[in-house]
């Protein structure tokens, strides 16, 4: 498992999501999923356990964000995911979009 899958499995219920752009005519409310990185930052003895791998969560909402970030950030948590970072973005004047951001990581066992 990766931390995309385990995302779009985690999300998907609630709101659509994809990865990387939205396609086709996007609803009041998506999710957007970037990879930002995989790493070795937590092992022993010279050889990797597990890795950290780190994605941005970007929720894009015409109405009101604040409930939807609320409810994934629950999810998150409830998931065992860390979250590194959460911040809003700003309004796009020309999409009449909110879009707030939240970062995440999570370990998984490192795959030979």
């Amino acid at each position: 498992m990766n931390i995309l899958s385990q995302l779009n499995t985690l999300i998907s219920p609630v709101l659509p999501v994809e990865t990387g752009v939205f396609s086709g005519i996007p609803p009041d409310e998506y999710v957007v999923l970037t990879p930002l990185t995989d790493n070795f930052s937590v092992f022993g003895d010279d050889k990797p356990q597990l890795e950290t791998q780190e994605a941005r969560i970007s929720l894009f909402s015409k109405k009101g964000y604040i409930k939807r970030k609320i409810q994934l950030v629950k999810l998150l948590l409830g998931a065992d995911f860390v979250i590194t970072d959460r911040r809003y973005i700003g309004y796009e004047n020309s999409t009449g979009y909110h879009l707030y951001a939240i970062d995440v990581a999570n370990y998984y066992k490192l795959e030979e």
